[in-house]
């Protein structure tokens, strides 16, 4: 006979009769049942990385949370319909949910199940822990949709073929002080109103030492609590902007530095607005003098003997190893499709534009930070490796990171030349990137690689959510249109 909280919590005996952990998880959700005890918690937020990389979920009380970790946690799947503003942009009530899939239709719940692998205490509000989930159906497979599980399976396909992921994280993002949430009822529309705020600091004085320091007291707070989560928080840089910051991570293995990236961003959007601040990873925000944040992303591959891939011991000059090269000529013949998940938002391309210190076009060079892919390292260099300098921090850190692999596998599979390296990137007669999300997205809805190795349901879909965004975009009115053309005309 089961018990009553069995009933309302996911499905009796989810996780066991699917057999959906692995030996490791098994093991940490034992630690996380003492844990809850020793710390005395009260709530555990179970969390979810949506197909946008924002996190959403639910806070159970450490009773039912104990529940969840045997029966999964029921999750509206409606969730998976919304674009960036919950604007559903596929028909869930139709045949097939609008989405081909008769799992979807009518929204039914979902189950998430907590990874009790990144289980943490949150250092900012009492008694509470956090957990990211996967996503799954009532019949036990995997929700399609679910981003991580679709990096999931990409590195699996990697260790297939004998090595490992490694990434490490390069984030421009702002910090600005909130002048007023705008939380009247009539500013809270859809979307709502921005919040009103001002800068923190003057920008362009570029890693000077007083400009960091003028907001040394939310950078303190930020390092506190982002170290007591367990980030691998590297450097806290002054950037261009006014209130412009850079924040770098350690390098980490496969999923972590994707989950540590998704942490990363609603941990500070959490705690700058508890201390009185707005954060936003926006790329190009709205504001005078503001300047482009972008996401850096950092990536070698690791061989089975923990050798670094991409580290060239041949005696031919090269700053990469063959295989390192072939990596790279996939990630560049691929650039254009890539870009939905490099560079998912219209404010994103917005930041590509010639002598700007973001590309403008489908290069590679060595330590030059006008290319699209910069080498970092040389000959014999055992931290060898690329970065790739057209992401957006905004980007879902599985997608992105996803995106990489799938392209650099390609390269290396047809041993793809990237040509020669560039000594002036802004001068090249090379491919531009994308100008637009929307030559992003027809890039993607042509692309066969991608087809082939997310399949046909997963591109559609991701084309079928961005063009509902592109589409709210064209109907709406701009500034630029109305100053253009009101009066003149």
């Amino acid at each position: 006979m089961p018990r009553l909280e069995d009933l309302s919590v996911g499905k009796i005996g989810f996780v066991e009769r699917h057999q959906l952990w692995s030996d490791e998880q098994t093991e940490a959700a034992e630690r996380i049942v003492s844990e809850i005890e020793q710390q005395g918690l009260s709530t555990v937020r179970v969390s979810w990385g949506d197909q946008h990389g924002v996190v959403r979920g639910k806070t159970l009380t450490t009773h039912d949370f104990l529940v969840a970790l045997r029966n999964g946690q029921d999750f509206q799947s409606a969730t998976l319909y919304m674009d960036t503003t919950n604007n559903l942009f596929a028909p869930m009530f139709a045949s097939g949910g609008g989405v081909g899939m008769t799992e979807l239709a009518g929204g039914p719940d979902t189950i998430l199940v907590p990874d009790p692998t990144t289980f943490r205490v949150l250092p900012w509000t009492p008694k509470t822990g956090w957990v990211l989930a996967d996503m799954y159906f009532a019949s036990g497979e995997h929700v399609p949709f679910d981003t991580r599980w679709v990096l999931r399976q990409v590195l699996d396909r990697l260790g297939r073929e004998g090595y490992e992921y490694v990434s490490g994280l390069e984030v421009e993002w702002y910090i600005t002080k909130l002048e007023d949430p705008m939380l009247q009822p009539e500013q809270s529309g859809w979307p709502p109103d921005p919040p009103k705020v001002s800068a923190v600091a003057h920008g362009f004085q570029y890693l000077t030492e007083h400009r960091i320091d003028e907001i040394d007291p939310i950078l303190q707070i930020l390092q506190e609590n982002l170290l007591g989560l367990g980030l691998p928080l590297r450097t806290m840089e002054d950037e261009w902007g006014p209130g412009q910051c850079e924040f770098t991570f350690d390098p980490a293995m496969g999923l972590v530095s994707a989950d540590n990236m998704l942490l990363f961003r609603t941990a500070a959007k959490q705690l700058c607005r508890r201390n009185g601040y707005h954060a936003t990873f926006m790329t190009r925000p709205a504001l005078p003098n503001f300047f482009s944040s972008g996401w850096h992303l950092h990536q070698s591959l690791r061989q089975s003997d923990g050798g670094n891939a991409f580290t060239n011991h041949a005696d031919d000059g090269q700053p990469l190893s063959e295989l390192g090269r072939y990596y790279v000529g996939g990630i560049m013949e691929h650039a254009a499709a890539a870009s939905v998940f490099t560079t998912p938002t219209i404010n994103g391309y917005k930041r590509f534009r010639p002598y700007s210190f973001a590309p403008d076009r489908v290069t590679w060079a060595l330590e030059n930070r006008a290319a699209f892919i910069r080498v970092i390292g040389g000959p014999g260099d055992e931290t060898a490796h690329v970065e790739n300098r057209a992401g957006e921090p905004c980007a879902n850190p599985y997608l992105y990171m996803a995106s990489q692999i799938v392209c650099g596998l390609d390269g290396i599979a047809k041993r793809s030349d990237p040509g020669p390296l560039e000594e002036a990137p802004y001068e090249s007669t090379r491919p531009k990137l994308p100008r637009s999300l929307m030559e992003s997205v027809a890039a993607l809805k042509q692309s066969d690689l991608f087809r082939e190795q997310l399949g046909d349901q997963f591109v559609d879909y991701i084309v079928a959510l961005k063009e509902s965004e592109i589409g709210r975009f064209l109907e709406h009115v701009t500034d630029w249109e109305q100053r253009e053309y009101f009066e003149i005309f």
